[in-house]
């Protein structure tokens, strides 16, 4: 099959197109004809050499894809030869084929296409995981969401305001604050030319928001933790800030304040397959209402990955960056 290798640690250029054996699948996964597959920061990482990839999963780039069943253990799966799914996978994803865990393969939600059903795996997993699980966003409390127009961005923002919350979210430009509006943010909130605690305190009364999603950390930490709510919750999925802070521990301790983080590839089957139950019966009847749209910024065909990642590091782009295979 052909797919893409990565040479050696450097520049989006060490992506090459290359002749690979067609993966077996093991017992409890599905062999998948690729039709399409996301490009995510953890790719990037990947490729620079500072992403481990897990034991015994691919050394080709790619968390999620789409495409169509063609194999393996059908037992019991819910799924025959044919079916299109879109599949949260272990690596391996830039490819002709992939395997993935069958608890790991939702059924594509109805009325998208599989460059839309690509895009969703990862982003999904990772906001529902962190968002809703780990730090329990309920009710009616108050999200904000640094990076918001990422692709974890898009996610969390459609998530949260399809679920009744309140959605801050900051981005670099004008144009990307107006794009988290569009998607359901109350407001969005440039990094570069306004200080996202003030608007939020403003916004919320001076109370802060209940939880924040964080992909930066370094120095926004001690801001983020002026703008959290008594009870306020700050979870990290990401480090671009860098991940050495400084912070009040008297504040975390006087409003009781928690701070956690989490990353998902290395985490077992099982703890995926419980994120995907919650997906498919909470999430995806949203996303076949029109309540949440993927949101797909460019496509790339396979042999031109190196083109995407460039433009991922870019961060110019809003939303989704997906290869066509």
């Amino acid at each position: 099959m052909r797919a893409i290798e990565i040479t050696q640690p450097g520049p989006p250029d060490v992506l090459k197109l290359c002749e690979r054996p067609m993966p077996e699948p093991k017992a409890g996964e599905l062999l998948i004809k690729v039709h399409a597959a996301g490009i995510n920061r953890p790719d990037v990482w990947q490729r620079l050499g500072s992403y481990a990839v897990p034991k015994g999963a691919s050394d080709i780039p790619g968390l999620e894809i789409a495409g169509e069943v063609v194999g393996g253990d059908l037992a019991d799966s819910g799924f025959k030869i044919g079916d299109m799914v879109c599949a949260l996978a272990q690596g391996g994803g830039y490819a002709e084929y992939c395997t993935a865990p069958v608890e790991q393969c939702l059924p594509i939600p109805k009325g998208l296409d599989v460059v839309e059903a690509a895009s969703l795996p990862e982003t999904f997993f990772t906001v529902w995981s962190n968002v809703f699980d780990r730090v329990g966003l309920t009710g009616n409390e108050t999200l904000l969401v640094q990076g918001g127009t990422s692709g974890i961005g898009v996610t969390a923002i459609q998530i949260a305001t399809a679920l009744g919350h309140r959605v801050f979210a900051t981005a670099g430009s004008d144009e990307k604050c107006r794009a988290c509006e569009v998607l359901g943010a109350e407001r969005g909130i440039n990094y570069k030319t306004e200080d996202f605690v003030e608007v939020v305190k403003a916004a919320t009364n001076g109370k802060g928001v209940d939880v924040i999603l964080d992909i930066i950390g370094g120095d926004y930490v001690a801001r983020e933790i002026n703008c959290l709510a008594d009870d306020g919750r700050l979870v990290f999925i990401a480090l671009a800030g860098g991940n050495k802070a400084t912070l009040s521990l008297g504040q975390v301790m006087m409003r009781r304040l928690t701070i956690t983080g989490s990353t998902l590839r290395a985490r077992p089957v099982a703890f995926k397959a419980a994120i995907a139950d919650q997906l498919r019966t909470k999430v995806w009847p949203l996303i076949e209402a029109g309540k949440i749209k993927p949101v797909v910024y460019q496509t790339f065909a396979l042999e031109d990955a190196a083109q995407a990642h460039a433009l991922m590091e870019s961060s110019t782009h809003i939303g989704k960056i997906v290869l066509k295979v």
